[in-house]
């Protein structure tokens, strides 16, 4: 990647958008228009979309020569949409945001003050987020079981609106997986990350798409792909479960030696198999999990499969 000083490269995955991304696009144009010290490009990523999203980012691009479109062949995923766009920075920062209009744009030279002051990676903490329920919920289980699998420090608060300098979007490339995670590859490439409150404004039209089940599956890829722990876990809870076994075996013999008339308990067997079996279930499903996912990369398969790009950058 050509890098080029006092660029920003702004990254921005587009799914279902085509009422939106041209407001998010026009904001962050009249961002730079009150500040002389940078230039700006912009990636946009349609990621499949279902509406005229393509045809709207393709007309923005051939419009102006400091954004790019990129068009998916097939729906990858919000995190496959960022791996496409950082292949095609040049700007020695970078500016991932959402399609959705949520992002405060106006902050943006905020996160890139942080990173002129040393952090490698700036994120937008949102004091208070206007999305759905569900989404909270999933926001919060995520976060603690980073901190559990990914060892994310507690402070820090990891959103989709995040700075990053250059290098450490280039260790993120090196990822050639089929399942790119970018909190996982962050917290992988430095620790040095910071946080600055934002507003979390509420969207311009639609709902978002992620749905409960794309989050789950989100988790998955990321905690199956940068940590062992679960396998940890599963052995750890194997073990506890074979002690537990033992111990209610012996406990059953000596109660049967010092009381002959004592019956075997047909609901207390029955118990104990379903939670043994519970658990062997689980762990099978869990490794089955790993294994699947490390055949799917020894087979090649892609991040993403580009099917046009219109790049008619002709930046100084």
């Amino acid at each position: 990647m050509d890098l080029c000083e006092n660029l920003i490269s702004f990254v921005i995955p587009c799914y279902c958008s085509e009422k939106t991304i041209k407001q998010v696009v026009d904001e962050v144009i009249n961002e730079f228009r009150k500040q002389l010290k940078y230039d700006y490009e912009i990636i946009l990523i349609n990621d499949c979309s279902k509406d005229n999203t393509k045809t709207v980012i393709k007309n923005m691009a051939e419009e102006n020569h400091k954004i790019v479109a990129v068009d998916f062949a097939k729906n990858f995923g919000q995190h496959s949409a960022l791996m496409a766009g950082f292949s095609k920075v040049k700007g020695e920062y970078v500016v991932c945001l959402d399609d959705d209009g949520q992002m405060p744009i106006e902050s943006v030279f905020e996160l890139i003050g942080e990173l002129e002051n040393g952090a490698d990676v700036a994120f937008g903490k949102y004091e208070e987020t206007k999305q759905k329920w569900y989404r909270n919920i999933g926001s919060a289980i995520n976060a603690k079981m980073t901190e559990i699998l990914l060892d994310k420090p507690r402070d820090l608060f990891i959103s989709s609106f995040w700075a990053g300098k250059r290098f450490v979007i280039e260790e993120v490339l090196r990822y050639d997986g089929a399942y790119p995670y970018i909190g996982g590859l962050l917290l992988r490439a430095t620790q040095n990350m910071v946080c600055i409150p934002v507003k979390h404004r509420e969207r311009l039209s639609g709902t978002s798409g992620y749905t409960f089940f794309k989050l789950v599956n989100l988790w998955m890829n990321g905690f199956t792909a940068f940590s062992l722990k679960p396998l940890r876990f599963a052995t750890f809870c194997g073990c506890i479960s074979a002690m537990v076994g033992f111990l209610f075996g012996i406990i059953t013999i000596i109660r049967k030696l010092l009381n002959p008339e004592i019956l075997i308990g047909y609901t207390s067997i029955i118990a104990v198999i379903l939670f043994i079996g519970g658990m062997v279930m689980f762990m099978l499903g869990m490794l089955g999990e790993y294994i699947g996912r490390i055949y799917i990369c020894i087979n090649k398969s892609p991040q993403y499969v580009i099917r046009d790009v219109v790049d008619e950058r002709r930046i100084k």
